[in-house]
């Protein structure tokens, strides 16, 4: 994956279309152990045609757009399409939602906010409460976190080992694949932000009275961790980046541009579809209405 390199979209692409070098540098699309977040720079705007105002006036015409195809999308019912947003405390998956999906229709569109499993939910396979929320034919699911938390908290907090951990990719993986074979289209975000502007979005919640409420005084504990967050993270990434289901790393410091790169990706994913509307009743079309 060639993530070093801050990517810039090549002048000859139609405006709002990503260069796919671009793509390239950004999605893993297979296995790489040798994966690394140090190598992003959670600032990079490689899709950004101009400034912040532009950005987000193409992640407006995206959304419109969006709603057009999800409305096919729903008519054609015969595919899913499951939207997978990781990352960090502050790094703007509520925000992304809202900005991305917002206009679409809500017949067909639903999200998911994992939080810590139920006790019930923990007497089963940590993928049986997430199976459970996958998407149904026609409609498009957003997964606000995700199974991935399974292979990052508790592998920070030590309550599972290396080979479970292991374990898990691969039961990850497998899933996956399950979903994919079953006609689900599968998108996976990180949305990168950087541990500065992270600071910055804490002390924002704890500066403004109507975020205050966001805030916990354990997200300073996770916090410390942020180390071994991001190695558990890059780990993570590395082993369960496939053909089927491949990550897409989003550069998260810059609000616009984050929702412009997840926008294209999902505005792409769908027009790579052959949708179409059913067959109509030929006798409708005589129909009229008094």
């Amino acid at each position: 994956m060639a993530h070093r390199k801050k990517r810039e979209r090549a002048d000859s692409a139609p405006a709002g279309e990503p260069a796919e070098t671009a793509w390239e540098g950004w999605r893993l699309s297979q296995p790489d152990a040798g994966f690394s977040l140090a190598g992003i720079d959670p600032g990079a705007k490689p899709f950004s045609i101009g400034d912040k105002d532009s950005d987000r006036q193409q992640v407006k015409e995206l959304a419109a757009e969006l709603d057009g195809l999800q409305n096919l999308f729903h008519a054609d019912g015969r595919f899913k399409l499951l939207v997978v947003l990781q990352g960090v405390d502050t790094s703007g998956k509520d925000s992304t939602l809202r900005a991305v999906f917002t206009a679409m229709s809500p017949i067909g569109v639903r999200t998911v906010a994992w939080g810590v499993p139920s006790e019930a939910e923990r007497r089963h396979d940590f993928l049986w409460r997430i199976h459970q929320q996958v998407p149904a034919a026609g409609e498009i699911v957003c997964f606000n976190r995700s199974h991935y938390e399974d292979v990052l908290v508790p592998v920070v907090a030590g309550a599972i080992d290396g080979a479970e951990t292991a374990r898990r990719y691969a039961q990850i993986n497998d899933f996956e694949r399950l979903l994919a074979e079953s006609g689900t289209v599968i998108l996976k975000f990180l949305l990168q932000v950087s541990k500065e502007e992270q600071r910055k979005r804490l002390q924002d919640r704890v500066d403004d009275p109507t975020k205050r409420w966001k805030f916990q005084r354990g997200d300073l504990e996770v916090r410390k961790l942020w180390d071994t967050y991001q190695e558990a993270y890059q780990r993570a990434i590395g082993a369960t980046a496939t053909r089927w289901a491949p990550w897409h790393i989003v550069p998260a410091d810059s609000r616009s541009h984050r929702d412009l790169m997840v926008a294209l990706a999902v505005r792409d994913a769908l027009r790579a579809l052959p949708l179409r509307y059913p067959d109509d009743d030929a006798l409708l079309r005589e129909i009229k209405v008094e």
